[in-house]
């Protein structure tokens, strides 16, 4: 089946199980190798990248159809979700598919809703489905050319979850299992894009009261090994809810 016979056939069943003008682009940040990472896919016909999206059953939630699309790129379902913000300019989509003939779904204008996802990078393996080309993690410091209006979307998913970092304990979904307090720090700052007082970050977040500090160190090294810990689940969540009260 050619491309444009292909965007047809799905156009008749989007068009009869979606709502029609709301569409929802997910950004998918995992952390490997001290590096943050972006999921992004490319469409069939199109040279730049974009961002795994979806749309909203005519009977469906709306954080619902997130988590499925999520699923349904990643495998993922325990993941950190946040919805941040609606995209809804004119013209922010259907300038990139104006090759695509006027009745097609795809070109309708749609407002987007925005969420970014928090995930374990090892235990994710993309899917490409039968409308992209290639689904791949890539390096926030060496983002390809992107579609649409997606570089927007994906600059304020990562500006939101800055601004989440000084309310809500981000890690749970990016680290493995057990990490030290330099693994976690890290992250933050790789996520903020400064360097952290060591002492300062570890009086920070031990006085959280949300990790369990294992009596194990994490063996290698001529050195004493940092103490390994795990966040306690149940203090984790409740800091989800009521939020953290220090800024970095």
């Amino acid at each position: 089946m050619d491309e444009i016979s292909l965007f047809e056939e799905r156009s008749k069943e989007f068009y009869k199980d979606y709502l029609p003008h709301v569409s929802i682009d997910c950004v998918v940040f995992g952390f490997h190798s001290n590096t943050l990472k972006v999921l992004l896919i490319r469409m069939k016909g199109q040279e730049h990248w974009g961002l795994p999206g979806g749309y909203v059953g005519k009977d469906e939630h709306i954080d619902d159809a997130a988590i499925r699309i999520l699923k349904s790129r990643t495998g993922a379902e325990k993941v950190f979700l946040e919805q941040f913000k609606a995209f809804g300019n004119t013209g922010r989509s259907e300038k990139d598919l104006s090759y695509l003939p006027e009745s097609i779904w795809f070109r309708q204008r749609f407002i987007s809703v925005g969420y970014y996802a928090l995930v374990d990078y090892e235990q994710i393996i993309p899917v490409v489905d039968d409308i992209s080309t290639a689904c791949e993690w890539k390096s926030v410091h060496e983002l390809p050319a992107m579609m649409m209006d997606h570089r927007q979307i994906y600059e304020a998913a990562l500006e939101n979850m800055r601004f989440q970092l000084n309310y809500k304990p981000i890690g749970y979904n990016l680290l493995p299992e057990e990490f030290t307090m330099p693994d976690l720090q890290k992250l933050y700052e790789t996520i903020l894009g400064k360097p952290l007082s060591r002492s300062n970050f570890q009086r920070k977040m031990l006085a959280y009261d949300i990790f369990i500090k294992h009596d194990k160190e994490r063996k290698g090294g001529a050195h004493r090994s940092p103490i390994l810990y795990s966040f306690d689940q149940v203090k984790y969540q409740a800091a989800l809810k009521t939020g953290l009260k220090e800024a970095w």
